[in-house]
Protein backbone atom coordinates (compact mmCIF):
# COMPACT_ATOMS: atom_id res chain seq x y z
CA UNK A 1 0.00 0.00 0.00
CA UNK A 2 1.45 3.30 -0.96
CA UNK A 3 1.03 6.17 1.43
CA UNK A 4 0.64 8.63 -1.20
CA UNK A 5 -2.07 7.11 -2.40
CA UNK A 6 -3.91 6.75 0.79
CA UNK A 7 -3.21 10.04 1.82
CA UNK A 8 -4.95 11.17 -2.56
CA UNK A 9 -8.28 8.78 -1.17
CA UNK A 10 -8.32 10.33 2.52
CA UNK A 11 -7.84 14.52 0.79
CA UNK A 12 -10.45 13.09 -1.33
CA UNK A 13 -12.72 11.68 0.67
CA UNK A 14 -12.39 14.83 2.21
CA UNK A 15 -13.25 16.90 -0.62
CA UNK A 16 -16.49 14.96 -1.05
CA UNK A 17 -17.30 15.70 2.00
CA UNK A 18 -17.41 19.33 2.65
CA UNK A 19 -13.86 19.52 4.10
CA UNK A 20 -14.34 17.14 6.97
CA UNK A 21 -14.94 13.48 7.25
CA UNK A 22 -17.73 12.61 9.94
CA UNK A 23 -16.11 9.78 12.18
CA UNK A 24 -19.13 7.31 11.12
CA UNK A 25 -17.68 7.63 7.41
CA UNK A 26 -13.58 7.84 8.39
CA UNK A 27 -14.29 4.53 10.76
CA UNK A 28 -16.36 3.00 7.63
CA UNK A 29 -13.37 3.38 5.22
CA UNK A 30 -10.94 2.28 7.94
CA UNK A 31 -12.51 -0.67 8.58
CA UNK A 32 -14.08 -1.79 5.30
CA UNK A 33 -12.56 -0.08 2.27
CA UNK A 34 -11.91 -2.62 -0.61
CA UNK A 35 -8.30 -1.96 -0.67
CA UNK A 36 -7.29 -0.09 2.51
CA UNK A 37 -9.55 -1.26 4.98
CA UNK A 38 -8.61 -3.30 8.19
CA UNK A 39 -11.32 -6.12 7.68
CA UNK A 40 -11.04 -5.53 3.63
CA UNK A 41 -7.61 -6.92 3.15
CA UNK A 42 -5.64 -6.56 6.22
CA UNK A 43 -7.44 -8.27 9.22
CA UNK A 44 -4.50 -11.02 10.22
CA UNK A 45 -6.47 -13.38 12.39
CA UNK A 46 -8.43 -13.24 15.47
CA UNK A 47 -6.64 -14.37 18.54
CA UNK A 48 -2.97 -14.97 19.54
CA UNK A 49 -1.77 -14.44 16.46
CA UNK A 50 -3.92 -11.61 15.43
CA UNK A 51 -4.45 -7.94 17.08
CA UNK A 52 -7.41 -8.76 19.12
CA UNK A 53 -9.27 -11.92 20.94
CA UNK A 54 -12.96 -12.27 20.88
CA UNK A 55 -14.87 -14.43 23.89
CA UNK A 56 -15.19 -17.05 21.94
CA UNK A 57 -11.40 -17.56 21.27
CA UNK A 58 -10.87 -17.23 25.00
CA UNK A 59 -13.84 -19.16 26.50
CA UNK A 60 -14.76 -22.73 25.22
CA UNK A 61 -17.92 -22.52 27.12
CA UNK A 62 -19.64 -20.22 24.55
CA UNK A 63 -19.80 -22.82 21.77
CA UNK A 64 -21.86 -25.37 24.09
CA UNK A 65 -23.66 -23.16 25.66
CA UNK A 66 -25.06 -21.94 22.44
CA UNK A 67 -25.93 -25.63 21.25
CA UNK A 68 -27.87 -25.72 24.41
CA UNK A 69 -29.59 -22.87 23.13
CA UNK A 70 -30.24 -23.68 19.73
CA UNK A 71 -31.64 -27.27 21.12
CA UNK A 72 -33.97 -25.46 23.28
CA UNK A 73 -35.35 -22.83 20.96
CA UNK A 74 -35.70 -25.59 17.95
CA UNK A 75 -37.63 -27.59 20.14
CA UNK A 76 -40.09 -25.14 20.63
CA UNK A 77 -40.53 -24.15 17.64
CA UNK A 78 -40.66 -27.41 16.23
CA UNK A 79 -38.81 -27.34 13.02
CA UNK A 80 -38.09 -30.15 10.99
CA UNK A 81 -35.15 -28.59 9.43
CA UNK A 82 -33.43 -25.92 11.92
CA UNK A 83 -31.71 -22.68 9.68
CA UNK A 84 -29.00 -21.38 11.61
CA UNK A 85 -27.35 -18.19 10.90
CA UNK A 86 -24.23 -16.74 12.22
CA UNK A 87 -23.52 -13.51 11.63
CA UNK A 88 -19.87 -12.69 10.93
CA UNK A 89 -18.28 -15.29 12.06
CA UNK A 90 -14.67 -14.67 13.12
CA UNK A 91 -11.70 -16.75 12.23
CA UNK A 92 -14.53 -19.85 12.48
CA UNK A 93 -13.64 -21.34 15.96
CA UNK A 94 -17.05 -20.80 17.33
CA UNK A 95 -19.45 -22.54 14.23
CA UNK A 96 -16.09 -25.14 14.74
CA UNK A 97 -17.60 -25.35 18.30
CA UNK A 98 -20.70 -25.65 17.77
CA UNK A 99 -20.97 -27.71 14.89
CA UNK A 100 -18.67 -30.66 17.65
CA UNK A 101 -21.07 -30.06 20.12
CA UNK A 102 -24.33 -30.88 18.59
CA UNK A 103 -26.13 -33.95 19.25
CA UNK A 104 -26.36 -35.82 16.12
CA UNK A 105 -29.90 -36.51 16.66
CA UNK A 106 -30.20 -32.85 15.90
CA UNK A 107 -27.09 -32.33 13.63
CA UNK A 108 -28.55 -33.35 10.43
CA UNK A 109 -31.32 -31.22 10.67
CA UNK A 110 -29.33 -28.03 11.00
CA UNK A 111 -28.61 -25.97 8.01
CA UNK A 112 -25.73 -23.99 8.94
CA UNK A 113 -25.23 -20.92 7.27
CA UNK A 114 -22.52 -17.83 7.90
CA UNK A 115 -22.85 -14.57 6.12
CA UNK A 116 -19.39 -12.53 6.14
CA UNK A 117 -18.60 -9.51 4.45
CA UNK A 118 -14.41 -9.58 5.29
CA UNK A 119 -12.56 -11.75 2.20
CA UNK A 120 -9.76 -12.49 4.71
CA UNK A 121 -11.82 -13.97 7.52
CA UNK A 122 -14.30 -16.11 4.70
CA UNK A 123 -10.82 -17.27 3.62
CA UNK A 124 -9.65 -18.72 7.06
CA UNK A 125 -13.34 -20.04 8.09
CA UNK A 126 -13.75 -21.87 4.75
CA UNK A 127 -10.27 -23.87 5.75
CA UNK A 128 -10.77 -24.46 9.25
CA UNK A 129 -14.78 -25.21 8.54
CA UNK A 130 -14.35 -27.49 4.96
CA UNK A 131 -16.34 -30.44 4.39
CA UNK A 132 -18.53 -29.06 7.76
CA UNK A 133 -21.31 -28.73 5.82
CA UNK A 134 -21.44 -24.86 6.43
CA UNK A 135 -22.66 -22.68 3.44
CA UNK A 136 -21.51 -19.10 2.77
CA UNK A 137 -24.18 -16.27 1.56
CA UNK A 138 -23.38 -13.14 0.77
CA UNK A 139 -27.12 -11.37 2.23
CA UNK A 140 -29.36 -12.31 5.57
CA UNK A 141 -32.15 -11.35 3.18
CA UNK A 142 -30.93 -13.75 0.55
CA UNK A 143 -30.53 -16.59 4.10
CA UNK A 144 -33.58 -15.58 5.14
CA UNK A 145 -35.68 -15.81 1.82
CA UNK A 146 -34.38 -19.58 1.54
CA UNK A 147 -35.60 -20.36 4.49
CA UNK A 148 -39.04 -19.34 4.03
CA UNK A 149 -38.37 -16.78 6.86
CA UNK A 150 -37.48 -19.15 9.37
CA UNK A 151 -33.86 -18.44 11.03
CA UNK A 152 -31.87 -19.16 14.39
CA UNK A 153 -29.54 -16.48 13.94
CA UNK A 154 -26.13 -15.47 16.29
CA UNK A 155 -23.29 -12.94 15.97
CA UNK A 156 -20.29 -12.68 18.57
CA UNK A 157 -18.36 -9.69 18.09
CA UNK A 158 -20.75 -8.27 15.51
CA UNK A 159 -22.43 -4.98 16.31
CA UNK A 160 -19.13 -3.18 17.81
CA UNK A 161 -17.36 -4.13 14.29
CA UNK A 162 -20.24 -1.52 12.75
CA UNK A 163 -19.00 2.13 12.29
CA UNK A 164 -20.33 4.89 14.88
CA UNK A 165 -20.98 8.12 14.85
CA UNK A 166 -18.89 9.75 17.85
CA UNK A 167 -20.21 12.95 19.67
CA UNK A 168 -18.75 15.38 22.49
CA UNK A 169 -20.42 16.96 25.07
CA UNK A 170 -19.34 21.33 24.48
CA UNK A 171 -20.91 23.99 26.81
CA UNK A 172 -23.88 21.70 27.82
CA UNK A 173 -24.59 20.70 23.59
CA UNK A 174 -23.66 17.82 21.61
CA UNK A 175 -21.88 18.13 18.82
CA UNK A 176 -20.71 15.59 16.41
CA UNK A 177 -17.33 14.90 15.99
CA UNK A 178 -15.15 14.89 12.31
CA UNK A 179 -11.82 14.17 11.34
CA UNK A 180 -9.78 17.08 9.40
CA UNK A 181 -6.69 15.83 7.53
CA UNK A 182 -3.77 18.54 6.26
CA UNK A 183 -2.23 17.93 2.96
CA UNK A 184 0.85 16.76 4.66
CA UNK A 185 -1.52 13.96 6.30
CA UNK A 186 -1.51 14.89 10.11
CA UNK A 187 -5.04 14.40 11.34
CA UNK A 188 -7.00 16.78 14.10
CA UNK A 189 -10.40 16.17 15.11
CA UNK A 190 -13.06 18.99 14.63
CA UNK A 191 -17.04 19.58 15.35
CA UNK A 192 -19.29 19.22 12.80
CA UNK A 193 -21.57 21.26 14.45
CA UNK A 194 -23.77 21.32 17.37
CA UNK A 195 -26.84 19.18 17.64
CA UNK A 196 -29.88 20.63 18.69
CA UNK A 197 -32.62 18.33 18.45
CA UNK A 198 -32.23 14.91 18.50
CA UNK A 199 -34.19 13.17 21.42
CA UNK A 200 -31.95 9.88 21.45
CA UNK A 201 -29.33 12.55 24.00
CA UNK A 202 -32.00 12.72 26.71
CA UNK A 203 -30.49 9.54 27.79
CA UNK A 204 -27.02 10.83 28.78
CA UNK A 205 -28.55 14.37 30.40
CA UNK A 206 -26.69 14.21 33.35
CA UNK A 207 -23.35 13.37 31.98
CA UNK A 208 -20.34 15.71 32.61
CA UNK A 209 -18.82 18.46 30.21
CA UNK A 210 -16.64 17.27 27.72
CA UNK A 211 -18.42 13.22 27.93
CA UNK A 212 -17.79 11.14 24.45
CA UNK A 213 -20.74 8.88 23.75
CA UNK A 214 -20.75 6.77 20.33
CA UNK A 215 -24.08 5.45 17.99
CA UNK A 216 -24.34 2.56 16.24
CA UNK A 217 -26.41 3.88 13.65
CA UNK A 218 -25.17 1.88 10.61
CA UNK A 219 -26.03 -1.68 12.47
CA UNK A 220 -29.65 0.07 12.86
CA UNK A 221 -29.97 0.44 9.18
CA UNK A 222 -28.71 -2.86 8.38
CA UNK A 223 -30.95 -4.31 10.83
CA UNK A 224 -33.78 -2.54 9.22
CA UNK A 225 -32.45 -3.85 5.74
CA UNK A 226 -33.58 -7.48 6.68
CA UNK A 227 -35.94 -7.29 9.23
CA UNK A 228 -38.46 -7.94 7.39
CA UNK A 229 -37.53 -10.80 6.20
CA UNK A 230 -37.65 -12.64 9.09
CA UNK A 231 -40.56 -13.88 10.15
CA UNK A 232 -39.83 -16.88 12.87
CA UNK A 233 -37.50 -17.68 15.46
CA UNK A 234 -34.86 -16.09 17.73
CA UNK A 235 -31.65 -14.22 17.59
CA UNK A 236 -28.86 -13.65 19.97
CA UNK A 237 -26.76 -11.02 20.26
CA UNK A 238 -23.22 -11.31 22.01
CA UNK A 239 -20.87 -8.09 22.51
CA UNK A 240 -19.35 -5.84 24.92
CA UNK A 241 -21.14 -3.15 26.35
CA UNK A 242 -24.27 -1.64 29.08
CA UNK A 243 -27.32 -0.26 28.74
CA UNK A 244 -27.45 2.98 28.49
CA UNK A 245 -27.33 4.06 32.31
CA UNK A 246 -24.13 2.18 33.03
CA UNK A 247 -22.39 2.30 29.72
CA UNK A 248 -20.50 5.28 30.23
CA UNK A 249 -19.69 5.45 34.23
CA UNK A 250 -16.23 6.49 34.94
CA UNK A 251 -15.64 6.89 31.16
CA UNK A 252 -15.33 10.39 30.23
CA UNK A 253 -13.36 9.90 26.89
CA UNK A 254 -16.33 7.60 25.89
CA UNK A 255 -15.95 3.58 24.51
CA UNK A 256 -14.19 3.78 21.06
CA UNK A 257 -10.43 2.55 21.38
CA UNK A 258 -8.55 0.76 18.66
CA UNK A 259 -6.46 -2.87 18.77
CA UNK A 260 -3.49 -3.18 17.15
CA UNK A 261 -1.02 -6.76 18.50
CA UNK A 262 -3.25 -6.90 21.04
CA UNK A 263 -2.33 -3.27 22.54
CA UNK A 264 -5.22 -1.15 23.51
CA UNK A 265 -5.14 2.40 21.99
CA UNK A 266 -6.87 5.51 22.72
CA UNK A 267 -6.82 9.17 22.25
CA UNK A 268 -4.26 10.09 19.10
CA UNK A 269 -3.41 6.74 18.45
CA UNK A 270 -7.06 5.89 17.75
CA UNK A 271 -5.84 7.65 13.96
CA UNK A 272 -1.98 6.56 13.91
CA UNK A 273 -2.85 3.22 11.58
CA UNK A 274 -5.33 3.62 9.03
CA UNK A 275 -6.50 0.42 7.84
CA UNK A 276 -3.64 -1.49 9.79
CA UNK A 277 -5.86 -1.66 13.01
CA UNK A 278 -8.93 -2.50 14.74
CA UNK A 279 -11.52 0.27 15.63
CA UNK A 280 -14.38 -0.38 17.51
CA UNK A 281 -16.62 1.11 20.12
CA UNK A 282 -18.93 -0.74 23.38
CA UNK A 283 -22.45 -1.80 22.67
CA UNK A 284 -25.51 0.39 23.73
CA UNK A 285 -28.15 -2.26 24.20
CA UNK A 286 -30.58 0.05 25.17
CA UNK A 287 -30.65 1.03 21.55
CA UNK A 288 -30.56 -2.65 20.65
CA UNK A 289 -33.80 -3.00 22.33
CA UNK A 290 -35.19 -0.20 21.08
CA UNK A 291 -34.18 -0.99 17.53
CA UNK A 292 -35.81 -4.21 17.78
CA UNK A 293 -39.46 -2.90 19.29
CA UNK A 294 -39.63 -0.50 16.55
CA UNK A 295 -38.99 -3.56 14.17
CA UNK A 296 -41.39 -5.58 16.18
CA UNK A 297 -39.57 -7.48 18.41
CA UNK A 298 -39.33 -9.01 21.73
CA UNK A 299 -36.74 -8.63 23.57
CA UNK A 300 -35.77 -10.91 26.56
CA UNK A 301 -34.04 -9.66 30.04
CA UNK A 302 -30.42 -8.72 29.02
CA UNK A 303 -27.88 -11.29 30.74
CA UNK A 304 -24.00 -11.34 30.61
CA UNK A 305 -21.99 -13.52 29.23
CA UNK A 306 -21.50 -15.42 32.30
CA UNK A 307 -24.91 -15.73 32.94
CA UNK A 308 -26.04 -17.05 29.85
CA UNK A 309 -23.07 -19.70 30.02
CA UNK A 310 -24.20 -20.84 33.31
CA UNK A 311 -27.74 -20.83 32.53
CA UNK A 312 -27.32 -22.68 29.11
CA UNK A 313 -23.98 -24.78 30.10
CA UNK A 314 -25.20 -28.56 30.74
CA UNK A 315 -23.74 -29.16 34.19
CA UNK A 316 -21.13 -32.37 32.81
CA UNK A 317 -19.50 -29.49 30.76
CA UNK A 318 -18.86 -26.44 33.33
CA UNK A 319 -15.65 -27.72 33.60
CA UNK A 320 -15.17 -26.00 30.22
CA UNK A 321 -15.27 -22.34 31.48
CA UNK A 322 -12.34 -20.13 32.11
CA UNK A 323 -12.53 -18.44 35.35
CA UNK A 324 -12.09 -15.25 33.27
CA UNK A 325 -15.42 -16.06 32.46
CA UNK A 326 -17.32 -17.39 35.39
CA UNK A 327 -15.94 -15.23 38.45
CA UNK A 328 -18.18 -11.90 38.92
CA UNK A 329 -16.46 -8.76 37.50
CA UNK A 330 -13.98 -10.36 34.86
CA UNK A 331 -14.78 -10.49 31.30
CA UNK A 332 -17.67 -12.69 31.40
CA UNK A 333 -19.50 -9.81 32.91
CA UNK A 334 -18.19 -7.21 30.43
CA UNK A 335 -19.92 -8.67 27.74
CA UNK A 336 -23.64 -9.21 27.21
CA UNK A 337 -26.11 -11.37 25.68
CA UNK A 338 -29.35 -10.00 24.10
CA UNK A 339 -31.85 -11.96 23.19
CA UNK A 340 -34.79 -10.90 20.98
CA UNK A 341 -37.73 -12.76 19.03
CA UNK A 342 -39.94 -11.54 15.96
CA UNK A 343 -43.68 -11.36 17.21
Amino acid sequence: MSADNLLSFLLELQGECGGAIPFERYMQEALYHPRFGYYASQIRDVGAGGDFSTSATLDTGLGPAIVAWITARAGELAWKQIPIIEVGAGNGSLCRSILQNLNWKIRWRIRYTIHETSPVLKKAQQQLLRWRGVRWIDSLEAALRQSQGKALIFSNELVDAFPCHLFEKKRGVWHEIGVKISDQGNLSEVSLGAITEDAWFAQFGTLSEGQRVERHDSFCDWLRGWSGDWKEGAMLTIDYGDIADELYKRRPEGSLRAYWRHQRLTGKDLYARFGKQDLTADVNFSDLISWGEVLGWKAFPLMTQREFVKTWLPEKKQHLLSERFSIPGDAGDAFKVLEQRPL
